[in-house]
């Protein structure tokens, strides 16, 4: 009989069950065929190839559980954050009539991108209509956000922004940027120009990607030491340094 006493012992066993469940739920599930415009203002081109390629990642390299929880308090918090927002005046639309989300495809479904959501108007002050991009951050990301800005502080996040205001003609407006502290509930916002040069190179990134992905051509990693620090968190690491 297992023993349901509040111990350690306890918590490690049901938590080993839950990202087990979590695991095996993850890889019944297809990974997309396209490049998404999420992951496009990654630092690392080749580590986009094998993204977009679907190459897989290096032997215990997968997603783990906890990271799996912590992606599902994203998804969560996102729809928290749509709900306060549409409490506080905004109308904020997450999907089409049909329930699909808003979105764009390009480059016959290569590069994809699926927004938040759509702001049709707002109180006085927020001009509409307007993209709306959410992110849920642990404290010290949503610290660096706080103090340096989007553009700085996650550049990944602002590729994005950009190149969703740009394929979803939502460049007229700035974007609403919401990030909300995981740790302590705190709202951070920001207006957000396009950035036409930005989603321009992002673009043309994702192009470059995907021509030499399907020509086999490997494009240079980004840093010519395999053993950078941002290295040491990629899927591919040991992939990449066995290339050239």
């Amino acid at each position: 009989m297992m023993d349901f006493n509040p111990t350690a012992r306890l918590g490690e066993r049901v938590e080993a069950l839950i990202d087990d469940g979590l695991q095996r739920r993850a890889a019944e599930q297809s990974d997309p065929s396209y490049l998404g415009a999420s992951r496009v203002g990654v630092a690392c081109e080749r580590a986009l190839q094998f993204e977009y390629a679907q190459a897989p990642v290096d032997l215990g390299r997968g997603f783990t559980g906890r990271l799996l929880r912590i992606f599902e308090r994203g998804h969560r918090m996102e729809d928290c954050m749509a709900a306060w927002l549409r409490a506080a005046g905004f109308d904020l639309r997450t999907c089409k009539a049909d329930g699909e989300q808003f979105g764009f495809s390009v480059s016959d479904g290569r590069l994809q991108g699926h927004v938040d959501g759509v702001l049709l108007s707002g109180p006085d002050g927020f001009a509409c209509p307007a993209l709306w991009e959410m992110k849920c951050l642990g404290a010290k990301g949503w610290k660096e956000l706080q103090k340096h800005g989007l553009a700085v502080a996650k550049p990944v996040y602002a590729a994005q922004v950009a190149l969703y205001q740009a394929y979803l003609q939502l460049h007229e407006h700035p974007a609403l940027f919401t990030a909300l502290n995981a740790d302590s509930m705190e709202i951070y916002a920001e207006l957000v120009p396009f950035d036409a040069a930005l989603a321009q190179r992002m673009s043309d990134r994702a192009a470059r990607v995907i021509q030499a992905t399907e020509a086999a051509e490997l494009l240079p990693r980004a840093f010519v030491d395999p053993n950078h620090f941002e290295c040491r968190f990629c899927a591919w690491q040991d992939r990449c340094k066995s290339l050239s």
